[in-house]
């Protein structure tokens, strides 16, 4: 089979079709940055050094996307919340924006452009299609409404909000949603080939509140960048068992699963023809501090569970401290998993 380059192989996997392997989309952050040599505050305010540090990882490590992750704040400092960056570790928001429920009566969506970081999205893949073009697979990114509302808000405040405040929470959920539609909108027009959606804390919800306060919301976004035909990567970590009927029917393309979910193979049927899984190594047990041996185990494991419909990835960021030789051996079991074997599902169940 002819070779292709990263972004036709993963455009191609998730579609169906046949691939020379199955791509390999690791979630690099502040290991990139180590690997590259520079330090995580560059990383994530200086679009130049975190585009050169993903793209180095990924034409000398052999991974086949790039993307904008480094942390939640860039949206969340839009909307007001004050954020430090130390030189070499991640971002430290200061006070919540919302305070006060009452708060969210003042809330307002950030114009993008009146905002350096948000502005530094654009930019960074502005930046990865000026350098990579349409080599790699180059995915945006998106608080989901319900991260982001906890970014802005204290979390247990926010916990709180869903039973005391439902009305005042549905408002706020409104404008977090809208603003992620024009982000989006903002990001794909600079060339993203896909955009990710972070909605983790939806992990720490019931199904029922996933369904009443987010799903809709969430499937809105994803029907928004298809419209705009792109891609959609959907990223919950945690453990989502009990959700992941409901994330797969928001339609995005790729639904990753944290290692906490333990087996993918029964969620394999709900996929619809062109959806595929995302993951599950345990980045921590198995990427870091497991044998070459126990890495192989792991990328096979998921290959079988998936039934052939699952990116190569960990559950959730591979850990800075991941020895060089464990992350090799982890590139060499991802690019040793052919992309012939395919479940054929036909609808969903």
């Amino acid at each position: 089979m002819k070779r292709i380059n990263s972004l036709q192989r993963t455009i191609d996997f998730i579609e169906g079709k046949k691939v020379d392997r199955i791509p390999f989309h690791p979630i690099l952050m502040q290991f990139a940055a180590k690997y590259a040599g520079v330090n995580y505050r560059d990383f994530c305010i200086n679009p130049k050094v975190k585009c050169e540090a993903n793209i180095k990882c990924a034409r000398e490590l052999g991974t086949d996307w790039v993307n904008v992750m480094s942390d939640p704040y860039a949206e969340a400092e839009a909307y007001g919340r004050k954020v430090e960056y130390p030189i070499d570790s991640l971002p430290l928001a200061g006070e919540p924006v919302i305070k006060s429920i009452d708060d969210v009566d003042k809330l307002k969506i950030p114009v993008i452009s009146d905002h350096e970081r948000l502005r530094a999205r654009i930019k960074e893949i502005e930046l990865y299609r000026e350098m990579v073009g349409d080599e790699l697979f180059i995915v945006g990114w998106v608080e989901g409404p319900l991260a982001e509302y906890c970014d802005i808000r204290d979390m247990s405040e926010a916990m709180l909000d869903f039973y005391i405040y439902p009305e005042k929470l549905e408002r706020a959920l409104d404008i977090t949603t809208q603003f992620a539609r024009e982000f989006i909108t903002a990001q794909v027009k600079a060339g993203a080939h896909c955009i990710g959606i972070g909605d983790a804390v939806c992990s720490q919800i019931s199904p029922d509140l996933y369904q009443q306060f987010v799903f809709e919301r969430e499937k809105v976004l994803v029907q928004h960048a298809h419209s705009l035909g792109v891609k959609v990567k959907l990223h919950i970590c945690g453990n989502t068992s009990a959700i992941l009927p409901d994330m797969i029917k928001t339609g995005a393309d790729i639904i990753d699963i944290d290692h906490l979910v333990g087996d993918m193979s029964e969620f394999v049927p709900f996929l619809s023809e062109n959806q595929v899984f995302s993951g599950n190594s345990d980045p921590v047990s198995v990427i870091q501090d497991g044998r070459t041996a126990d890495i192989y185990a792991s990328v096979e494991k998921c290959f079988q569970q998936s039934g052939g419909r699952g990116i190569i990835s960990a559950g959730c960021e591979v850990p800075k401290n991941t020895s060089l030789h464990n992350f090799e051996a982890y590139v060499k079991a991802a690019h040793s998993v052919a992309g012939s074997v395919r479940l054929n599902i036909n609808s969903v169940k």
